[in-house]
């Protein structure tokens, strides 16, 4: 999606925009109303284990494809479906009236109950999705109201975890306890990239997440000076200098967290043009699923 958004050269096969509607339509055939009437199970294969779990992150990735569709497209019929997983993670208590997200349900008890962790990739797929849709309908619809909830949220409970490390964002559900696993690590990535993007779609946004990322970015940057080369970045950015983790996820959130404040050299996303063949795309039925192995 982001690759036909940022205008990459096609795939001689299929083109971005038709791979992207490709699983969206995957998606929308799984969703699952056999339990808590709807929603998409965070694993396929009933021998994974999370099977049963209904994510905030499968949904919310939904979510946010489905607008982003929508506005690249121009098909609004796309627009349905946002409702449709709004209402339906605001129904189960995934999104609360304050715009706290929530990480998941659970479909072995018909979804009565949450799991009340929060994490930052869970708020930033919202918070994209819904400045996407606010950017389409002109800042005149709800969604403007609801970006801000999840901007407000984020900016409570990810972001100066101690009085002298204001505005520098963290993981709370694990990174002073220094417990976060492999995936965490990764997770603060997601949510600089859709913050910055969403100052991109909306510019009265821009003061506010600015105002949080500058600190964020230079705590970030201070923590790249670890390992053998003095350039591993670590993952407690409130912490004095390099922490001594090292990895893949920890690269991926410095980075984010940077080269997010050059959003003003770049333009915003693209659409399609209007006589583009990507307002109808192509959907290739799958012949095949693959194994698991």
């Amino acid at each position: 999606m982001a690759a036909a958004e940022h205008d990459f050269p096609n795939p001689s096969a299929l083109s971005w925009i038709e791979l992207a509607t490709n699983v969206f339509n995957e998606l929308a055939s799984r969703w699952n109303v056999t339990t808590c009437n709807g929603g998409l199970k965070w694993q396929i294969y009933s021998t994974n284990a999370g099977y049963d779990y209904k994510s905030t992150i499968t949904n919310g990735g939904f979510f946010q494809l489905s607008a982003r569709l929508a506005r690249y497209t121009g098909n609004t019929t796309y627009l349905e479906t946002n409702e449709k997983v709004w209402d339906w993670m605001t129904g189960v208590g995934l999104i609360s009236d304050g715009y706290n997200v929530y990480d998941g349900t659970d479909d072995t008890i018909n979804c009565s109950s949450v799991n009340h962790d929060q994490w930052t990739y869970n708020n930033a797929a919202l918070i994209y999705g819904t400045a996407i849709l606010a950017n389409m309908s002109d800042h005149t619809t709800p969604w403007l109201n609801r970006t801000l909830g999840f901007l407000d949220a984020a900016k409570a409970l990810f972001f100066s975890p101690y009085p002298n490390a204001t505005n520098i964002m963290f993981e709370a559900e694990c990174e002073q306890p220094n417990t976060c696993d492999v995936d965490q690590f990764s997770f603060k990535a997601y949510l600089s990239r859709w913050l910055y993007g969403s100052a991109k779609l909306l510019p009265q946004l821009e003061n506010t997440i600015i105002d949080i990322m500058v600190p964020t970015a230079l705590a970030a940057a201070q923590s790249c000076s670890g390992g053998s080369n003095r350039q591993s970045c670590g993952t407690r950015w409130w912490y004095d200098g390099w922490d001594g983790a090292v990895g893949l996820g920890q690269q991926m959130s410095a980075l984010e967290a940077i080269h997010g404040l050059l959003l003003n050299t770049v333009n915003a996303p693209s659409v399609a043009p209007s006589n583009s063949s990507a307002l109808a795309p192509r959907y290739f039925p799958q012949r095949r699923r693959l194994q698991r192995g």
